[in-house]
């Protein structure tokens, strides 16, 4: 199995022993025998919950599919490895913490900066067929991925969720039923998507709302700047 840092395997222990992840693995491999391209290769398929520890998270991102291009997908939602052209949804993540912030536009999408300081980039399910939206829906990851977000909305710290879409806002209940007390933000609006993006998600301002909550709870700040990058 690829890696996960030791605070996410003691968590999720119960899920990676449960005949469903069995029945997920038997399901990768058939893909694979058949010679069916997945995105992300399996060694990035777990690579969120290995570069951002349980006891480190402070926002969660959740996405919905990996990209499904080739190339794309490396593991982190929304994010894709140096000198792949930036998709249209995090062209618009961009403007929009641009628009909230200041912070000009990066000249990349690769946003493991920001998972390495908390931000935890999370889809609901960690793999795609090559040009197939939504193939592997349905087989598994969803049971996973919600012990995921449940695991992190257990912990006493407050967090803050940015929920974009309706897939995603579907979680909030889930959050809260384990958090009965809403020690967490929740921070929901339209998707990134261009299809979607002027219907809610402009001028939501999630990146400072998110700020602005971590400070007040002793949490500290998000630096939502990516590094240049030098090739």
């Amino acid at each position: 199995m690829a890696a996960l840092h030791p605070s996410w395997r003691a968590a999720l222990q119960a899920e990676l022993d449960a005949p469903y992840m069995r029945d997920l693995d038997a399901f990768l491999a058939a893909e694979a025998a058949a010679g069916v391209a997945v995105y992300p290769p399996a060694v990035d398929r777990f690579r969120a919950l290995e570069l951002t520890p349980l006891d480190a998270v402070r926002v969660v991102i959740l996405g919905q599919d990996p990209y499904h291009g080739a190339g794309q997908a490396h593991g982190l939602s929304f994010s894709v490895r140096p000198g792949i052209r930036i998709p249209p949804s995090l062209t618009n993540i961009f403007k929009e913490l641009e628009a909230d912030l200041g912070i000009p536009r990066a000249a990349h999408g690769f946003l493991e900066a920001w998972a390495r300081q908390g931000v935890l980039l999370l889809n609901t399910v960690l793999s795609v067929r090559e040009g197939a939206a939504a193939s592997h829906r349905g087989q598994g990851w969803e049971r996973f991925t919600d012990a995921v977000i449940r695991a992190v909305a257990e912990r006493a710290e407050p967090s803050v969720f940015l929920l974009w879409g309706a897939h995603a806002q579907a979680k909030s209940g889930l959050i809260a039923a384990a958090a009965p007390d809403g020690r967490h933000r929740i921070v929901a609006s339209a998707h990134p998507s261009p299809l979607s993006a002027r219907t809610g998600f402009f001028g939501s301002r999630p990146f400072s709302l998110t700020n602005t909550f971590l400070a007040q709870h002793g949490r500290g700040k998000i630096d939502w700047a990516l590094p240049t990058l030098t090739v």
